[in-house]
Protein backbone atom coordinates (compact mmCIF):
# COMPACT_ATOMS: atom_id res chain seq x y z
CA UNK A 1 0.00 0.00 0.00
CA UNK A 2 2.77 2.69 0.92
CA UNK A 3 4.93 1.64 -2.22
CA UNK A 4 1.54 2.32 -4.13
CA UNK A 5 1.21 5.83 -2.54
CA UNK A 6 4.48 6.34 -3.32
CA UNK A 7 3.95 5.50 -7.13
CA UNK A 8 1.48 7.78 -6.96
CA UNK A 9 3.20 11.28 -5.26
CA UNK A 10 5.91 10.18 -7.91
CA UNK A 11 4.00 10.09 -10.86
CA UNK A 12 1.75 13.26 -9.61
CA UNK A 13 5.29 15.11 -9.20
CA UNK A 14 6.42 14.04 -12.78
CA UNK A 15 3.53 15.64 -14.39
CA UNK A 16 3.38 18.86 -12.44
CA UNK A 17 6.97 19.35 -12.88
CA UNK A 18 6.53 18.29 -16.99
CA UNK A 19 3.64 20.98 -17.28
CA UNK A 20 5.64 23.55 -15.58
CA UNK A 21 8.92 23.16 -17.99
CA UNK A 22 6.60 23.34 -20.71
CA UNK A 23 5.45 26.78 -19.90
CA UNK A 24 8.27 28.08 -18.79
CA UNK A 25 9.41 27.69 -22.27
CA UNK A 26 7.71 30.14 -24.28
CA UNK A 27 9.26 31.59 -27.74
CA UNK A 28 10.51 34.98 -27.34
CA UNK A 29 8.86 37.49 -28.87
CA UNK A 30 10.46 39.63 -31.43
CA UNK A 31 11.78 42.62 -30.33
CA UNK A 32 11.66 45.66 -32.48
CA UNK A 33 15.09 47.27 -33.48
CA UNK A 34 15.90 50.57 -31.28
CA UNK A 35 16.47 53.29 -33.72
CA UNK A 36 19.73 54.78 -33.67
CA UNK A 37 19.57 58.61 -32.59
CA UNK A 38 19.26 60.96 -35.64
CA UNK A 39 22.19 63.30 -34.52
CA UNK A 40 25.58 62.51 -35.86
CA UNK A 41 27.96 62.20 -32.54
CA UNK A 42 30.35 65.57 -32.88
CA UNK A 43 33.04 66.21 -30.17
CA UNK A 44 32.76 69.46 -28.65
CA UNK A 45 34.56 70.73 -26.25
CA UNK A 46 34.35 74.80 -25.51
CA UNK A 47 35.16 77.31 -22.95
CA UNK A 48 32.78 80.13 -22.47
CA UNK A 49 33.06 83.27 -20.22
CA UNK A 50 29.50 84.20 -18.75
CA UNK A 51 30.68 87.22 -17.08
CA UNK A 52 32.50 88.47 -20.75
CA UNK A 53 30.24 91.64 -21.69
CA UNK A 54 29.57 89.53 -24.99
CA UNK A 55 27.68 87.23 -23.56
CA UNK A 56 25.62 89.31 -21.35
CA UNK A 57 22.46 87.36 -22.78
CA UNK A 58 23.83 84.38 -20.20
CA UNK A 59 24.54 86.11 -17.22
CA UNK A 60 20.78 86.03 -15.50
CA UNK A 61 18.92 83.19 -14.59
CA UNK A 62 16.86 82.08 -17.54
CA UNK A 63 19.13 83.85 -20.18
CA UNK A 64 20.06 82.29 -23.33
CA UNK A 65 22.21 82.12 -26.17
CA UNK A 66 23.12 80.69 -29.65
CA UNK A 67 26.67 79.66 -29.93
CA UNK A 68 27.89 78.66 -33.52
CA UNK A 69 30.82 76.32 -34.35
CA UNK A 70 30.29 73.54 -31.82
CA UNK A 71 28.08 70.71 -32.58
CA UNK A 72 26.19 70.12 -35.29
CA UNK A 73 24.33 73.51 -35.94
CA UNK A 74 25.71 74.87 -33.05
CA UNK A 75 24.63 75.10 -29.53
CA UNK A 76 21.94 76.90 -27.58
CA UNK A 77 23.62 77.66 -23.89
CA UNK A 78 20.80 78.56 -21.06
CA UNK A 79 21.54 79.60 -17.41
CA UNK A 80 19.59 77.44 -15.45
CA UNK A 81 20.73 78.90 -12.21
CA UNK A 82 23.09 80.64 -10.89
CA UNK A 83 25.53 77.65 -11.01
CA UNK A 84 23.85 75.67 -13.50
CA UNK A 85 23.69 75.93 -17.31
CA UNK A 86 22.40 73.86 -20.20
CA UNK A 87 23.92 73.27 -23.24
CA UNK A 88 21.61 71.60 -25.55
CA UNK A 89 22.80 70.41 -29.57
CA UNK A 90 20.84 73.00 -31.96
CA UNK A 91 20.18 70.56 -34.76
CA UNK A 92 16.73 69.11 -34.41
CA UNK A 93 16.29 65.51 -34.07
CA UNK A 94 13.44 65.21 -36.27
CA UNK A 95 15.69 67.04 -39.29
CA UNK A 96 19.44 66.88 -38.61
CA UNK A 97 21.05 67.47 -41.60
CA UNK A 98 18.55 70.64 -42.39
CA UNK A 99 19.76 73.65 -42.10
CA UNK A 100 15.92 75.70 -41.92
CA UNK A 101 15.19 73.52 -38.75
CA UNK A 102 17.75 74.39 -36.62
CA UNK A 103 16.29 74.88 -33.14
CA UNK A 104 15.11 78.25 -32.48
CA UNK A 105 14.00 79.85 -28.68
CA UNK A 106 10.73 81.05 -28.41
CA UNK A 107 9.53 84.03 -27.43
CA UNK A 108 8.35 82.33 -23.87
CA UNK A 109 12.07 81.96 -23.29
CA UNK A 110 11.19 78.25 -22.07
CA UNK A 111 10.30 76.23 -25.66
CA UNK A 112 12.33 75.39 -28.12
CA UNK A 113 11.09 74.50 -31.97
CA UNK A 114 11.68 72.79 -34.78
CA UNK A 115 9.96 75.51 -37.72
CA UNK A 116 9.87 72.54 -39.91
CA UNK A 117 8.09 70.07 -38.20
CA UNK A 118 6.97 72.41 -35.61
CA UNK A 119 8.03 70.29 -32.23
CA UNK A 120 8.54 71.86 -29.52
CA UNK A 121 10.91 70.68 -26.50
CA UNK A 122 11.81 72.39 -23.07
CA UNK A 123 14.86 74.44 -22.69
CA UNK A 124 15.71 73.38 -19.08
CA UNK A 125 16.37 69.79 -20.35
CA UNK A 126 15.13 69.28 -23.82
CA UNK A 127 12.15 66.75 -23.47
CA UNK A 128 9.86 66.77 -26.14
CA UNK A 129 6.59 68.83 -25.25
CA UNK A 130 4.40 67.36 -27.75
CA UNK A 131 3.79 64.11 -29.59
CA UNK A 132 5.91 65.53 -32.69
CA UNK A 133 9.07 64.06 -31.96
CA UNK A 134 9.70 60.92 -30.46
CA UNK A 135 13.35 62.07 -29.25
CA UNK A 136 14.75 64.25 -26.72
CA UNK A 137 17.26 66.95 -27.96
CA UNK A 138 20.95 66.09 -27.03
CA UNK A 139 22.34 67.96 -23.76
CA UNK A 140 26.50 68.33 -23.94
CA UNK A 141 27.76 68.26 -20.43
CA UNK A 142 28.48 71.77 -18.73
CA UNK A 143 30.76 72.65 -15.95
CA UNK A 144 31.11 76.25 -14.47
CA UNK A 145 33.75 77.21 -11.61
CA UNK A 146 32.23 81.17 -11.31
CA UNK A 147 34.04 82.57 -14.28
CA UNK A 148 34.74 79.67 -17.07
CA UNK A 149 31.75 77.33 -18.35
CA UNK A 150 33.39 74.07 -19.97
CA UNK A 151 30.85 72.44 -22.80
CA UNK A 152 31.61 69.13 -23.53
CA UNK A 153 30.63 65.49 -24.50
Amino acid sequence: MNIKRNICNYTILTLVLCVFICLSCKKKKATQPVAQYPIPYTPVNVTIYPNDPTNFAIQAIGGWKYYSGAGVQGLIIYRKTQADFVAIERASPENPSVAGSALKVQSDNFTLKDTIKNARWQIVDGAPMNSSSAWQLRLYGTTYDGNILKVMN
